[in-house]
């Protein structure tokens, strides 16, 4: 899947979920934990491809067996339930399901909140992350302020980790500000939009530098973000930050290129 070949992906994702479903049918109580996970792993890969309908049955089975599994043992596998519902929303957010996809990331955050009140260092990446989809699904459906609420959560979580951490967790901090951007947007608050993404770029920029392949669509979403805000703003871009959009575009035309 990381190297693009979705296909044979599916494949192998598609084999390990058939061999886990055989060996749980058997001994339930040892394998049924690993028939979620392939099942969850299946959700994504389907998803993909666009088999989102098939992506959704994936990943419905594998929260029902992760809550099944949580039920029972809730220190073990709480985790790995809230994990599940945070990919069933955004399966359930592209097939247009927007108060279902709200209400199980809904969930999740309620998962990560209670795991990383007990266990910061472990689950508040997973918090913020989840809070970052939240914001999503919030605005789909209309509900701004909330929306807001939950991404600027996310920033707060993902600076703190960032400070911490700069490699493992400022990418993730640019992507949340790129959100909070969106989100401060849609309020009409233009300049707080335009600092937002501007922090973005400028965060995101020494990663896309070092891996342009890696980051360039990321930093392409990000650097188009800033540059309409500018124009809404009535602002001229920065001259460095100008110079790399500049960049991204070239880079994202020669890629588009047959």
């Amino acid at each position: 899947s990381e190297l693009g070949r979705r296909q044979e992906a599916l494949q192998a994702s598609q084999e390990a979920v058939k061999h886990y479903r055989k060996l749980a049918d058997r001994n339930r109580d040892a394998f049924l934990p690993n028939l979620a996970m392939s099942l969850n792993n299946l959700g994504a890969r389907l998803s993909e491809l666009g088999r989102r309908q098939e992506a959704l049955q994936a990943s419905q089975e594998a929260v029902k067996h992760y809550r099944k599994l949580a039920d029972r043992n809730p220190d073990a596998f709480l985790p790995n339930l809230a994990g599940s519902l945070n990919n069933l929303g955004m399966i359930l957010s592209e097939l247009g399901r927007r108060q279902e996809a709200l209400q199980v990331t809904q969930e999740a955050v309620k998962h990560y909140r209670e795991l990383a009140d007990r266990n910061p260092d472990a689950f508040l990446p997973n918090l913020a992350g989840s809070l970052h989809n939240l914001g999503i699904r919030l605005s789909e459906l209309g509900r701004r302020q909330e929306a807001l609420q939950a991404s600027q959560e996310a920033v707060k979580h993902y600076r703190k980790l960032a400070d911490h951490n700069r490699d493992a967790f400022l990418p993730d901090l640019a992507g949340s500000l790129n959100n909070l951007g969106n989100r401060l947007s849609e309020l009409g608050r233009r300049q707080e939009a335009l600092q937002a993404y501007e922090e973005a770029v400028c965060s995101l920029q020494p990663f896309f530098l070092a891996l342009p392949a890696v980051f360039a669509n990321w930093m392409g979403i990000m650097v188009r973000n800033y540059w309409e805000a500018c124009q809404a703003a009535g602002r001229e871009l920065d001259r460095e930050l100008l110079v790399l959009v500049l960049e991204v575009f070239q880079r994202l035309e020669r890629e588009d290129e047959p």
